[in-house]
């Protein structure tokens, strides 16, 4: 389309066929339906490209359920990719494909290295400001390697211990104007700015899309209310099936904004 303006890349990882042996700590687990997952991974792209991300898809990775949740592979920053170590075992060779997708992009490569665990949805970006939460999947040795990698791109690393939480944006996610939002009681608020409370669980995750547009679970009915009324643009994505695998609307995809 002419004149469209694009983001940047959006990269994502179609569902594999063992998605419903994808690992569950934290909740009871429940039946996955594979087929309404398949289709709501198309309609979560969708709407991830009518916000003018260009979508390209991650080497599919059959062998491991979890490899759809692409972002505990990888952390970018600027033109950096940082490969993680995911703190589950079983995780760990899901970020080979990744590699090879963002080498592809003409992205510079990092990695956490051995003993150091990190997951990417431990690492929320706001501004100049990285916070990582620790005491999880990713373990401290994770963390500062990550700060090591970093800081040559002005950015300050700071810890946030985990409580209840999965990963930290399990429990908090940003808005694009950098307002922290979620359960704060979930993680060690005092390492954070103020977080504006979520009505509800759902409403801890939202993924900001450039400008006013923000991806929010469809089942998060009231934080889509709010937010609409503060003239955010709402993208509401019914993602059901990856959430009973304890998974969020950031868990999907890993934005790569273009570089100018």
């Amino acid at each position: 389309m002419d004149g469209y303006t694009y983001y940047g890349v959006a990269l994502m990882r179609r569902p594999g066929p063992d998605l419903a042996r994808g690992i569950v700590t934290r909740i009871p687990r429940t039946e996955v339906d594979p087929v309404l997952a398949a289709r709501q991974y198309t309609i979560y792209q969708e709407a991830v490209a009518s916000a003018g991300w260009r979508v390209r898809e991650v080497e599919p990775a059959p062998e491991h359920p979890d490899a759809v949740f692409v972002e505990d592979t990888v952390v970018v920053c600027e033109d950096l990719a940082v490969l993680t170590r995911p703190g589950a075992q079983a995780r760990r060779g899901e970020v080979e494909g990744v590699e090879a997708a963002v080498r592809a992009l003409g992205l510079r490569v990092a990695r956490i290295e051995a003993p150091g665990t990190l997951d990417g949805g431990d690492v929320l970006q706001v501004g100049s400001t990285v916070y990582v939460g620790v005491g999880g999947r990713t373990d401290a040795e994770g963390a500062a390697q990550l700060e090591q990698v970093l800081k040559p791109l002005g950015r300050e690393v700071r810890r946030v211990g985990l409580g209840a939480a999965l990963h930290l944006k399990s429990a908090v996610t940003a808005l694009p104007d950098g307002t922290l939002v979620g359960l704060p009681e979930l993680v060690e608020a005092d390492a954070l700015p103020p977080v504006r409370r979520a009505a509800e669980e759902r409403g801890a995750h939202v993924l900001p899309l450039g400008g006013r547009d923000v991806l929010v679970s469809a089942a998060a009915h009231e934080t889509i209310h709010q937010l609409t009324a503060d003239r955010w643009r709402v993208l509401p994505v019914d993602i059901s099936e990856f959430e009973k695998l304890e998974a969020c609307v950031t868990c999907l995809s890993v934005l790569v904004p273009d570089r100018v």
